[in-house]
Parts: C-alpha cells; structure tokens; sequence
C-alpha cells in the first residue's frame, strides 16, 4: 500500500471495487479543498465528470446525486449517460484530515494510465487503484 494513502481510505477504495457485476478500477484525487468549499468541489466533480466521460467514451454524461434515493449518502455521485442512464462512474468525496479526497470508479476497461495522466496534467495529486486478475488492488501514486 501506498504512503499517500491512509488504511481507512484504502478499505473503503478496495471495498468500492470488489468483484460485481462491472469490473472496476479507481482513482482517488487528493485536493487541498476543504470542508466550506462545497461549490468549489460541485465545480471539480463537474470538470472530473467531462475528464472520465471522455476516457470512457459513452457519450455524453451528467451527474446524478441520488438526493431522491436512500441508497445514496451525502457526498456520492454518479456519471451517467444521457442517453439511456447507463453507469460511466461512481464517486465519493471524503474528508481527510481538514480536506477532501475524491475517490472515483469506473469500469476497468478504460486506459487507466492515460486516466490518471489527465487527471494529473490538471494538477491534481491522484492515486490509482486497479485489481489484478486474482482480484488482489493495486494502488499506485
């Protein structure tokens, strides 16, 4: 396991990809924003959304927040395609010590490196975490 990444943060990342339905893999974005920047982490949900939608290519997406679903907490989100609702990614924003982490997954099919290589030409500090084929979770920074 990564330095960067506390043993909570990584429980609940590699709980977030364990095998379903979708092969997932993740990446979890360390910001500086903290818990009174509400719009600012709306704003960076946003431009992540475009960022994953790209990679995906599914089309285009929006965000839903599940304000209507109990499945939903607080500080989850969702990319889905405009089209017919389908799952582009899912995120989470936690607070860690004073600021938040984002931690995002998506299906595994997607050219992880390039992912995280764009989330990082953006400035932001970003860990990958991918599971290998005997479902063991790679987390690299």
């Amino acid at each position: 396991m990564s330095d960067v990444v506390d043993d909570d943060l990584y429980r609940r990342t590699k709980a977030l990809l364990e095998p379903g339905d979708i092969d997932l893999a993740g990446a979890i974005v360390h910001t500086e924003l903290t818990g009174q920047e509400d719009l600012e982490m709306h704003e960076l949900t946003v431009d992540f959304n475009e960022v994953i939608a790209a990679h995906a290519g599914k089309g285009e997406t929006y965000i839903y927040a599940g304000n209507d679903d109990p499945n939903f907490s607080s500080n989850q989100f969702q990319g889905l395609t405009v089209d017919d609702d389908a799952f582009v990614w899912e995120c989470q924003q936690l607070l860690r010590n004073g600021t938040f982490d984002i931690v995002f997954y998506y299906e595994a099919e997607m050219d992880q490196d390039a992912l995280v290589a764009d989330i990082r030409d953006r400035g932001y500090e970003v860990t990958s975490v991918v599971t290998d084929e005997s479902g063991d979770v790679t987390v690299e920074s």
